[in-house]
């Protein structure tokens, strides 16, 4: 019997990542997972996954560090599958205003602010349920008003063209975006049970058949 194919996903290590609990919910999804800080590596893999925990502008200091930047870039020039984690959905986009500010990887226009609560506790850890605006490849089999997890104080601001889903705490806020095959959830998949793990799986599957949204 012939065994079918994983697709390789580089998973991104600057120092600043869950990349265990990550790495070993993308192989239960499906993919041979590559963990790793080295660019040739990333540009040699079918997909790539950018976690995050932390402060954005040191994240982007690390990146530009090991050259990552530069591999990520070239890969989603190469119509690489591109999955931003938490604070990898936030540098995905061109700018934060977290801790004075800092430039990001410019993928997707548009910034990352403070999440205003609404008098709630910041940061917002804890599950809440995520409504779609799109019916990308990336929800499939997800139902909307599915419930997250989420541990964040910062959100981005797409462009309504690049919006995919929404959550509430205290206000309305962006939770996915994305175009193309580049993607970014503010939530952590790995954690999220059921939904989480079809989310990734339809990752991986995108990564694998190469195909369109």
């Amino acid at each position: 019997m012939t065994s079918v194919r994983r697709p390789t996903v580089a998973l991104l290590d600057y120092g600043m990542g869950n990349l265990h609990s990550v790495g070993k919910a993308l192989e239960v999804a499906g993919a041979r997972v590559v963990t790793t800080s080295e660019p040739t590596v990333v540009e040699q893999s079918d997909g790539v996954v950018l976690p995050g925990v932390g402060a954005f502008p040191r994240a982007m200091e690390r990146l530009a560090e090991l050259q990552l930047d530069d591999a990520i870039a070239r890969a989603v020039d190469r119509d690489r599958p591109l999955l931003g984690i938490c604070l990898g959905l936030q540098l995905l986009f061109e700018s934060s205003d977290e801790q004075g500010g800092a430039e990001g990887l410019g993928i997707l226009p548009g910034k990352v602010v403070e999440l205003a609560g609404a008098g709630l506790k910041v940061p917002h850890i804890g599950w809440a349920r995520v409504a779609w605006r799109s019916d990308n490849r990336l929800r499939k089999g997800i139902g909307d008003g599915e419930a997250f997890y989420f541990v964040h104080s910062f959100v981005p601001v797409p462009g309504e063209e690049d919006l995919l889903a929404t959550a509430t705490y205290g206000t309305e806020f962006a939770c996915a975006a994305g175009r193309g095959r580049v993607f970014g959830v503010q939530f952590h998949p790995e954690k999220s049970s059921a939904a989480g793990l079809r989310l990734l799986a339809n990752f991986v599957k995108i990564v694998g058949e190469g195909g369109a949204t």
